[in-house]
This record gives C-alpha cells, structure tokens and sequence, in this order.
C-alpha cells in the first residue's frame, strides 16, 4: 500500500510538471503570433525594418511584412503583385482608392495579424487571413466612400475572367455601384475578399479592433490587439501539441 501510494504521488508530480512546461509551450506559441508574417506571395520570411516603405505603407516601416518594393506595387494599377485591375468597370475614385490601397498595406505589411492567418489551399499562397475585427470606423469610412464607385462582382477573390492576363467582368456580371452590390458596410469589408475582414462595432483605439491605418508617430495600434485576441481565443488550457515539443529526457517521465 505504501509503494503504491508512493508511486501514485510521483506520477502526480510528473503530470504537474508536464502540464506546467506544457503550459509554458502553449504560452510561448501565443506570443508567437504577435509578430509574424504570412506564407503568402510577396511577404517576407520574418517581419523586420524596411527604412522606407512608400506612401500609405509608411506606418509599417519600422517593423514590416513587406518589402520596399512590395510596399510601391501597393500603390500601383494592375501592379506585379496580382496583376489586379482595380477600374474593371470604370475608372475607381480616388477616395475609394486610397482604402484599397490601405487595404493592400496593411495586408502585405503587418506582422500583427497572426491570430487571424489560417491554412490556405490555393496555388499562389498557403496561408491567408480570415475574420480579421476591423474597426466600425474603418469600415463605414471605407463604405461611404466607395459607395458610388462601380464593380461587376461581390467577392473579388474569385469568379473572374484572367484571360487577358489582368481581372475583367465575366460575361454574365453587370457593373453596379457598389452601394448596391454590397448594401451596407459589413458586406463590403466580410465579403470583398471572401471574410478576410469581421465588421465589428469596436471603435479605433479601443484596442479591440484593427485599424487599417495608424499614426507611426503614436505607436502601432494593432500589437495590441493581436495580443488581446490571442490570449482570449479560447484556447488557454496545453496545447497536446506541445507535449510533443518536450525534450526526450522530461518525455521519458511519461
């Protein structure tokens, strides 16, 4: 009775110690998300330093996803990064334009979107964003001033025609302004690109949703967020994952 309850406090101990560095694992895995970059098409392996990045990607520079060159083609029509036309209909207004561009921005540069990047099966990337909580403001802004510019389609990631290289109408679409073919700003921002962005009624600076664009000078907003989402996720017990992660010698404990 003795050894057997001698034996029962030590494999005790042993869990607690698993499930304490396994903690430890979980933890670490959290913090890693805060400062990432996707493996997509343009990005960078590791966020870093640019120096300059051009015009509306400027608030990254510091601490960036993308490259110069990355942050150029950004602001380009139909540019080498997805050879996207943006006035596939007519001519996009220039205030429309500008979310677009921050849009792509913020897209190719942050590092802070990791508790939002997920596995993707397409030829030209392996990770894309899904449900990122953008700001109420962002949205609604983004919203009223697209609102009478023109397009064809609801989810700009896909349906297109690419046979003449660059994204046209298909056939059977009909060019409508936006307010009508995305009625209210949630159905902009969820479904251009396929729920890569939530509306949320967060307001910016609340430090619960994404600002699609920041004042350098003020500090990135959005280190924030990504911490608070990725230590509310749900997901707070050990990972089993990271069991795995152990090193032989506390694994042999087992």
């Amino acid at each position: 009775m003795v050894g057997s309850a001698r034996g029962g406090r030590e494999m005790a101990a042993r869990w607690a110690v698993l499930g304490l560095l396994a903690a430890c694992l979980a933890s670490a895995a959290k913090e890693s998300v805060l400062n990432m970059c996707m493996d997509a098409k343009h990005h960078k392996t590791q966020p870093g330093p640019e120096g300059v990045l051009h015009g509306q990607c400027a608030p990254w520079k510091d601490n960036a996803c993308c490259t110069a060159e990355t942050s150029t083609g950004a602001h380009q029509d139909q540019s080498y990064l997805y050879s996207f036309n943006w006035a596939h209909c007519r001519v996009m207004p220039d205030k429309c334009k500008w979310h677009f561009i921050q849009d792509t921005c913020l897209y190719e540069c942050s590092p802070n979107l990791g508790p939002w990047i997920h596995q993707a099966d397409t030829s030209w990337r392996r990770e894309r964003l899904l449900n990122v909580p953008l700001c109420k403001e962002d949205c609604e802004q983004w919203w009223e001033d697209c609102k009478d510019a023109v397009t064809c389609k609801e989810n700009w990631h896909k349906g297109w025609n690419w046979t003449s290289g660059t994204n046209q109408c298909p056939r059977s679409s009909t060019c409508q302004p936006f307010k009508y073919v995305f009625p209210r700003p949630a159905d902009l921002c969820e479904k251009i690109w396929s729920n890569s962005y939530k509306y949320t009624l967060e307001h910016r600076g609340g430090g619960r949703c994404i600002q699609m664009w920041f004042d350098p000078a003020q500090g990135n907003p959005n280190l924030a967020v990504a911490k608070y989402y990725a230590q509310n996720r749900g997901d707070a017990s050990p990972a089993p994952w990271a069991v795995l992660l152990l090193p032989p010698a506390l694994l042999s404990l087992l």
